[in-house]
């Protein structure tokens, strides 16, 4: 299936200079002196009760439980359940936001000085809630929830005035204060850091109302994270201004960080924006900046998977899963009257509402092939990232599996409500990393080199490697691993100087999680620029289980389903627990900038909704609702560069 993009055409061509340029950005991964042969998961994005809106919605837990809880202690959730993970995870990060964190909670405590101002005294008013969370979840109908929500809402928005909620609120707070919060985040990641085990990272969330929030991971202990503060958007909207402070914290502590993009499908358009803040064509320098800056992205979380949209992607089967939609029931209100942030796009074209423009900005597929045109303009390409899903809890609990999911805010916990009022949000997502070792100093590295990949929740293991010289009988060796190692690059690599007569191949292997469904397919999704500056992207099937083939146009049958939705149970009767396969591009340019990656997909299995339905006892439940999902896979792409000295 291959299908045209029409985004505007800005080159023709390549300067030898600019190529040249392009291609020493680009790096091969490698390991020094061992394979990597093992995969970590973890969490990158959790919330707890320092985050003013996870506070005001409910969150008492603290970062010391959301590492308890990610190591699999049972921890007692804001319902008043005892909740754990089935499986523990191997590493987390809490990223608090950064505008005014542990304010709130302090507020709640009573701090004098906080409540003597004016955000304070609104603050403990709005916090006086008419109706407890508890029994707003347990309520037999929407009313006592929608007067909890009506409650929190206002609590938000108790500064609306100035047209801010209590998070970017002034509570004439000073370096001093803000040193104290951060030196509790720091203490209580190291607290918790157990290398080889168990590995933590000090971390936040920088906050803009525009343009795409990013988490910062820090690779450092207390002696370099505690020489600063955490850039905010009180300091700062301009996402330049904070890869500068990254810069610098580098530069003056020796130490090593970067920034992880938020989810962009609610961006506004703004993620990948070929503008900067001030509405400026980007610049090499910007290009090479936000590379190196924020060398990874949040594929997919609870708020929806972010790879690609119907409207971007028409004829991709997949694209139009878990399409995160605000607004769907009377108790949460509409967006798009409300102004709380932007609807469904596809939903936004139809009906009295203003058409909105395709979200080719908001998406990573469409940022990866942007990312090549501006690559073929500038000679950098500033959308060159890899892929992770982590989940955006506000709950404290990183819960991704659709059995055992806590929601967002504690208003979306486990009750017979929230199918109801809350099904738009999505059981997902995880963090898989290759590393040498569960350690910080591995970790890192691994996400620095872009050796990463996203799961919607299911602990998948794949691999994906990228050379000239992979033979079929490499995909049934024991050592896969190593001959992918030798023979190319891993997933976040770069291809270049094509030999002549040669196609890239890839070697591919998913093994289904061992606790999980079997797979249904892998996929190759390509994207690539023309000679002539034109945009493509297209989807190959290159391993399919039960046997099944493409039809003459592409097509393959369904996998099928033995989803039972009333019993909220499958069996892997269908689909395979493995899939490999060497793969070679059929339709390779050697003078055309590229990048592949892998969607590797599951067989259907029940839905948390489905889940929450049985467990609940909930029957005639609307047809909206859905009840069945397809989890998956992204990996970090493979990019090709062409050889400069034939252009």
């Amino acid at each position: 299936m291959n299908e045209t993009w029409n985004a505007p055409t800005l080159v023709l061509g390549l300067s030898a200079m600019a190529l040249l340029a392009f291609a020493e950005e680009s790096y091969s991964p490698h390991v020094d002196g061992s394979d990597t042969t093992n995969v970590y998961w973890g969490d990158t994005h959790v919330h707890t009760a320092l985050s003013s809106d996870a506070f005001v919605f409910g969150t008492r837990l603290t970062p010391d439980d959301a590492y308890r809880f990610a190591k699999g202690e049972t921890v007692r959730a804001a319902s008043g359940e005892e909740v754990r993970l089935r499986r523990p995870l191997d590493f987390l990060m809490v990223s608090d936001h950064a505008e005014n964190m542990g304010v709130i909670a302090r507020v709640a405590a009573g701090d004098e000085a906080l409540l003597a101002t004016a955000a304070g005294k609104r603050t403990a008013a709005a916090l006086n809630y008419p109706v407890s969370l508890l029994e707003a979840l347990n309520a037999d109908t929407e009313d006592l929830l929608n007067a909890f929500n009506a409650a929190t809402l206002m609590a938000i928005k108790a500064d609306q005035g100035l047209g801010k909620g209590l998070g970017h609120a002034g509570y004439g707070t000073d370096a001093r204060f803000s040193q104290s919060v951060w030196g509790e985040v720091i203490g209580k990641a190291e607290r918790h850091n157990d290398p080889g085990s168990f590995t933590t990272f000090s971390g936040y969330e920088w906050t803009v109302a525009a343009g795409g929030h990013r988490n910062v991971i820090f690779a450092d202990g207390p002696e370099l994270t505690g020489q600063v503060v955490p850039f905010s958007a009180f300091d700062s909207s301009d996402p330049e201004d904070l890869w500068a402070y990254l810069n610098d914290y580098e530069e003056r502590s020796g130490g090593q960080v970067f920034a992880i993009p938020h989810n962009g499908n609610l961006s506004g358009n703004r993620m990948f924006a070929l503008t900067t803040r001030q509405g400026e064509p980007l610049t090499e320098a910007y290009a090479r900046r936000r590379s190196r800056w924020e060398p990874l992205y949040e594929v997919t979380q609870i708020k929806g998977h972010g790879e690609t949209h119907p409207l971007i992607s028409p004829n991709d089967e997949f694209a139009g899963d878990e399409i995160f939609r605000w607004g769907i029931t009377k108790s949460q209100p509409d967006s798009k009257k409300q102004g709380k942030g932007p609807a469904d796009e596809k939903e936004q074209t139809e009906g009295p509402l203003r058409p909105q423009p395709i979200p080719v900005n908001s998406y990573a597929r469409s940022a990866l092939m942007l990312g090549l045109m501006q690559a073929a303009e500038l000679g950098v390409n500033p959308f060159k990232f890899g892929l992770i899903g982590s989940t955006d809890s506000h709950t404290a609990l990183a819960t991704a599996d659709q059995g055992n999911f806590w929601g967002k805010m504690p208003g979306n916990e486990p009750s017979r409500n929230r199918v109801v009022t809350g099904w738009n949000y999505n059981a997902s997502g995880y963090a898989a990393v290759w590393a040498v070792e569960n350690t910080r100093e591995a970790l890192f590295a691994a996400m620095r080199r872009k050796e990463v990949y996203a799961s919607t929740g299911p602990r998948m293991t794949v691999r994906f490697f990228g050379g000239w010289d992979y033979a079929d009988e490499d995909v049934a060796r024991p050592d896969l691993a190593r001959v992918g190692y030798a023979k190319g690059v891993p997933m976040g690599g770069d291809l270049t100087q094509a030999p002549k007569g040669k196609a890239p191949s890839f070697l591919i292997r998913a093994v289904k999680d061992p606790d999980g469904a079997n797979l249904d397919r892998v996929q190759v999704i390509k994207g690539w620029r023309d000679e002539d500056g034109e945009l493509h992207e297209k989807i190959y099937n290159v391993a399919l289980s039960d046997g099944r083939t493409e039809n003459p146009k592409g097509e393959v049958p369904a996998v099928g389903s033995t989803v039972d939705v009333r019993n909220a149970s499958y069996t892997n009767s269908i689909g395979d627990p493995e899939l490999d396969v060497v793969w070679t591009d059929p339709d390779f340019n050697r003078a055309e900038l590229a990048f592949y990656y892998l969607r590797v997909l599951e067989i259907p299995t029940p839905r948390w909704t489905a889940y929450d339905a049985r467990f609940f006892g909930l029957r005639d439940l609307p047809d909206e609702i859905p009840m069945i999902t397809q989890e998956r896979a992204y990996t970090s792409p493979i990019w090709y560069t062409p050889n400069a000295y034939q252009w």
